[in-house]
C-alpha cells in the first residue's frame, strides 16, 4: 500500500512538472500574475516537502548507521552529502536545509505549516530559525506563535520579517540577545571575493554602532560632494572616500552625522524592555540601546527627539521637528514611521523617496497621510502604465492599497512604532478606500 502511494504521489509530481513545461502562452496578463502566484505557492509547498523529507531521510540513514555498527562519532556523516546531490546544490546548503528541518519539525510547527500552504518560502523560513536561536524552545515557540500562527509571517518581506522576529526575541529574552551580540563581536572581520568585471567585493563584518556609523559618514561625505556639483555618483563617491580613507590618501576629518535610534520612553528610562530600532539596521535589545544612550551621552553627542503616537492605535503622528526645515522634515517623518523600508508589500529595501499616494499633479496633497517611503525602485514602477495607490482609512495605522496594471491589489500598512504593544480584537476592522 505504501509504495503503491509513493508511485501516485511521484507520478502526480511528474504530470505537474510536465503540464509546467506546457504552460499555454494564450493568456491574458491578470492569468499570468494569477499563474505566478500559485507557481510560488507550489515552491513553497514544495521546499516544506524537502524540508520534511530530509529530516525523515537523516533519521533513517543514522538508525541505518547505527545498525550497521558505525562509530557513534562518524554516524551522521554523508548525509547531507546525499541532500546536496538530490537537490543539486553543495552540501554546506544542504546541511543548513537539514538543520532548518530540524528546527521546523520539532519546535516551529506554525512556521512549517505556513510552508506547507504555500504562504511561507524556504528562506523566510530560515530568517525565523536564524533569529530566534538564541531564544529557549519556550520564547523559540512563541515567537513561531505569534508570527505564524496568524498568517502574518506570510505578508511581510525579508527585512520586515527579520525585524519582527529579532524586535520579539529582544523582548522575550534580551539578555540572550544582548550576550549573543557581544559574541558575535568577536567574529568581526573583513573578506574579499571576486566580482564580475574584473571587481571585487570587500565585505566587512561589524558591531551595528560601528557599521551604521561607517556608512553614515561615507552617505554624507557624497551627498555632500555631489550637492557641491562632483560629477560621480552617490555610490561612486562612497567607494572612492572607503579607499581614500583605509589607504590614508586623505586625511579630511570625519563630518557629523545622524544615527537615528528610536526607542519607547519606558525603555529609554529602563522601565521596560521594549526593543528599540536603529536606522540602517533594524530592532536591537533594550540593555544595548540604553547603552548607546548613555556612551553617546558621555560624549556630549547626544539630541533627543520626541516622538508622538496615538494611543489607541500606536500610529506615529508628529514629531520634534527642530533643527530641520519643513520639506526635510516631513520626508524625515514619514521615515520614522515607515520605520526606514519601502512601503511596497515584500520589497524591504531602505526608503529613499516619500512618495505621494494621490499624486501631486491630481491635486495629493504634501502631508504626512497622503505620503509613503518607498525605494526608488518602487517609486519608479509606480510611474508606469496601469498603477494606481490609494489611500486607506484605517482605524489602525497609515494603509495604503496599491493596484497593478492586472488588477490585482496589494495592502501595506505603517509598522508599529518600539514600545506599541498591538490590542487585536476579533471582527472586522474598518478601513474606507479614498479614491483619487
Amino acid at each position: 500500500m505504501v509504495e503503491h502511494m509513493f508511485e501516485s504521489l511521484m507520478r502526480q509530481v511528474r504530470e505537474a512538472r510536465s503540464a509546467l513545461a506546457a504552460c499555454p502562452s494564450d493568456m491574458d496578463d491578470a492569468e499570468r500574475v494569477d499563474l505566478l502566484r500559485e507557481l510560488e505557492d507550489l515552491k513553497c509547498a514544495a521546499s516544506a516537502a524537502q524540508t520534511v523529507t530530509a529530516v525523515e531521510l537523516e533519521a533513517s540513514q543514522r538508525a541505518a548507521q547505527i545498525e550497521a555498527g558505525v562509530r557513534p562519532s562518524r554516524v551522521g556523516e554523508g548525509i547531507a552529502a546525499q541532500i546536496g546531490l538530490a537537490r543539486r546544490e553543495s552540501p554546506h546548503q544542504a546541511a543548513r536545509l537539514l538543520g532548518l528541518g530540524k528546527v521546523l519539525t520539532r519546535e516551529m510547527p506554525h512556521t512549517l505549516r505556513l510552508m506547507q500552504q504555500g504562504r511561507l518560502s524556504e528562506w523566510r523560513a530560515t530568517i525565523l530559525a536564524r533569529e530566534t536561536a538564541c531564544l529557549s524552545l519556550e520564547h523559540r515557540a512563541e515567537v513561531d506563535a505569534r508570527l505564524c500562527a496568524s498568517g502574518d509571517a506570510a505578508t511581510m518581506s525579508d527585512q520586515g520579517l527579520t525585524r519582527a522576529a529579532r524586535k520579539l526575541a529582544c523582548e522575550l529574552d534580551p539578555a540572550a540577545v544582548a550576550e549573543r551580540a557581544r559574541r558575535a563581536e568577536t567574529e568581526r572581520h573583513v573578506s574579499l571575493r571576486p566580482a564580475p568585471d574584473t571587481m571585487c567585493w570587500i565585505r566587512v563584518l561589524l558591531p551595528v554602532k560601528q557599521a551604521v556609523w561607517v556608512y553614515a559618514v561615507l552617505l554624507t561625505i557624497a551627498k555632500t560632494a555631489r550637492a557641491q556639483g562632483d560629477p560621480r555618483s552617490q555610490g561612486e563617491l562612497m567607494a572612492d572616500t572607503l579607499v581614500e580613507r583605509v589607504t590614508g590618501e586623505s586625511t579630511e576629518a570625519a563630518p557629523k552625522v545622524e544615527v537615528k535610534l528610536v526607542m519607547s520612553d519606558t525603555s529609554f528610562f529602563g522601565t521596560s524592555q521594549d526593543a528599540a530600532h536603529v536606522e540602517g539596521y533594524g530592532p536591537v535589545p533594550a540593555p544595548w540601546a540604553r547603552a548607546f544612550v548613555k556612551d553617546a551621552a558621555t560624549q556630549a553627542r547626544l539630541w533627543v527627539r520626541r516622538l508622538y503616537v496615538l494611543p489607541s492605535t500606536g500610529e506615529l503622528i508628529a514629531m520634534d521637528s527642530r533643527a530641520r526645515c519643513a520639506p526635510a522634515g516631513l520626508a524625515d517623518f514619514v521615515a520614522t514611521r515607515d520605520l526606514g523600508l519601502c512601503r511596497t508589500p515584500w520589497c524591504g529595501a531602505p526608503i529613499r523617496e516619500s512618495d505621494h499616494v494621490e499624486a501631486y499633479e491630481h491635486g495629493g496633497p504634501t502631508a504626512s497621510y497622503n505620503l509613503q517611503g518607498l525605494c526608488r525602485r518602487c517609486n519608479l514602477v509606480k510611474q508606469a502604465l496601469g498603477w494606481r495607490a490609494a489611500q486607506v482609512f484605517s482605524l489602525w495605522r497609515h494603509t495604503v492599497e496599491t493596484i497593478t496594471p492586472t488588477g490585482h491589489r496589494y495592502r501595506s500598512r505603517a509598522p508599529a512604532p518600539p514600545g506599541h504593544v498591538e490590542i487585536y480584537t476579533y471582527g472586522e476592522r474598518l478601513e474606507l478606500e479614498l479614491t483619487a
